[in-house]
């Protein structure tokens, strides 16, 4: 585990669309950080620091439509303090401030390039204190979708018959974490078949937007069900997932702030991090520098 946080943001860019979009990138550092506003959040961070010797693996999270890759800010520090180097990409026009690709051909294919190209960025950034060849997704509902198009899915339209999403697979991602996954892209008998990675599967008992039958489609749609661990995580919703908003954030009139009655979510923050952490620690094939 390292003391200290670093964080910096890149722009990466499409050069086809003509487009870039920021990835916030935190990693391991020796230089002391302080509570700096990332956002309209503030985390422990040395901005723009040095980054430690490596080699670490790299680690991204894909947020959901309409989000913020910050919903995810306490698992991305959690991992970066344990030896990850953790890219955040703010999906271009699919975000709380531009919204105007949601529910558009546009989105279900770039989605997906745009990690692999957050990817290029990351080890032209970091050269060799990064490993080139092991690369860890995490992916939040429609991040879900993009983990597992990038890791070989073949998605299709809600169309009959289905017309295929033009997507291209990513070799240098080894392992898939897929937090209340929006899947119904891959309903196709044969889209999830190409698969072949381990995969931590956590859903929410009670979540209104993605309810179990988006995880049947993973467990009967990947090639080996053993590769996946599956968990529902009692009496969690959609939105559990995410990390806890300020008090000024939270309340009924801000959905993702609200969890189901009973719920705790800074207590589940702290057992899914350590569950994220050990399952891709099992997956790295010797241990994490740092």
């Amino acid at each position: 585990m390292t003391d200290f946080v670093g964080c910096r943001t890149l722009e990466i860019a499409d050069a086809a669309l003509g487009l870039t979009f920021p990835l916030l990138v935190l990693y391991p550092t020796s230089t002391p950080g302080q509570p700096e506003p990332i956002g309209p959040y503030r985390l422990e961070v040395a901005l723009d620091a040095p980054i430690n010797p490596g080699p670490f693996p790299l680690v991204l999270i894909s947020h959901g439509t309409g989000g913020t890759p910050l919903t995810h800010r306490l698992l991305a520090h959690f991992m970066a303090c344990h030896g990850f180097v953790v890219g955040l990409p703010r999906h271009h026009a699919n975000h709380r401030d531009d919204n105007s690709w949601h529910n558009t051909s546009d989105n279900l294919v770039s989605r997906p390039h745009h990690l692999s190209l957050a990817i290029d960025g990351l080890l032209a950034e970091f050269g060799a204190v990064l490993r080139p060849d092991w690369v860890g997704l995490i992916g939040h509902s429609l991040g879900g979708y993009t983990a597992l198009a990038l890791a070989g899915g073949q998605p299709g339209t809600a169309t009959e018959p289905p017309q295929p999403i033009p997507v291209v697979p990513d070799a240098r991602v080894r392992a898939l974490v897929l937090l209340a996954p929006a899947t119904v892209w891959y309903r196709a008998a044969e889209a999830l078949r190409n698969v072949r990675l381990p995969i931590l599967l956590m859903m929410g008992e009670k979540d209104e937007w993605t309810p179990d039958f988006h995880a049947q489609i993973v467990l009967n749609g990947v090639a080996d069900r053993q590769q996946v661990q599956h968990r529902i995580i009692e009496n969690a919703g959609h939105y559990s997932f995410f990390s806890p908003f300020p008090p000024e954030r939270t309340g009924p009139a801000f959905p993702p702030s609200q969890d189901p009655p009973g719920f705790d979510r800074m207590q589940f923050q702290v057992e899914m991090q350590a569950e994220i952490l050990q399952f891709l620690l099992q997956q790295l094939p010797q241990p994490v520098a740092g």
